[in-house]
């Protein structure tokens, strides 16, 4: 692959065989950030699990302490009071079956996270063709199914996000944008690591934690050390 010449140089302050500690990570990785947008700061975890075994599984939700600096906008499934109670909470687009019938009809996806409760998943589960390969189907291991609406809205507005190992046993999630500085972007990254490791499998056997890498939108990953944690 052919890199950018702010790549290039970036990637001549970071010593590829060095595990940096988790705040001089942090800091690298702002000083290494050079796009001329305010890029999104990512943690990326490669755990000790098989993905392919149900017991292996690793998912699940946190609040990241200063959020991630990007609006949310988030979609309401819910009708008589709790669609009341939602549009109180924040939700940018509320409905039942009419907006059900729009995501069918029109394919419209104009919002990040979508929320529901329990009454309206009979219907709900007909979107999952549409929004299941987007991630947007609500989920109750997620939180976004529940009789609680105006919480889990507020939760989301507030930086609440989902990690979820993939096939290759990584965790993706952003910690925030660059311009946080690194006290926000360390608050962040302990509540995501210490959410991870409260969701370890009982069937995990081994290292659990075998590699943490951070990296902007445009620059090139820093090694974190594991063994910090």
């Amino acid at each position: 692959m052919k890199r950018g010449k702010k790549y290039l140089e970036s990637a001549k302050l970071i010593d590829r065989n060095k595990l940096y500690d988790p705040q001089e990570a942090v800091e690298l990785v702002q000083q290494v950030s050079k796009a001329k947008f305010d890029e999104t700061i990512e943690l990326s975890i490669r755990l000790g699990v098989d993905p392919r075994h149900a017991d292996q599984q690793v998912r699940g939700t946190v609040v990241l302490p200063h959020g991630t600096g990007k609006t949310v906008k988030v979609l309401a499934i819910a009708k008589g009071e709790k669609a009341k109670e939602a549009e109180e909470a924040g939700a940018d687009f509320v409905g039942a079956e009419e907006i059900i019938a729009k995501i069918q009809n029109e394919n419209w996806l104009d919002f990040d996270v979508c929320v529901a409760t329990p009454d309206m998943m009979g219907q709900v589960g007909r979107l999952g063709r549409i929004l299941g390969p987007k991630g947007l189907m609500p989920n109750p291991k997620s939180g976004a199914v529940t009789i609680d609406v105006a919480k889990a809205i507020k939760d989301i507005k507030a930086g609440k996000v989902e990690y979820r190992v993939d096939r290759e046993a990584i965790v993706h999630v952003p910690i925030g944008k660059k311009s946080f500085g690194t006290e926000k972007l360390m608050d962040n990254l302990m509540a995501l690591i210490d959410a991870v490791i409260k969701a370890k499998p009982a069937a995990a056997k081994g290292t659990y934690l075998r590699s943490i890498v951070i990296s902007g939108t445009m620059s090139p990953g820093i090694k974190i050390n594991a063994a910090r944690f």
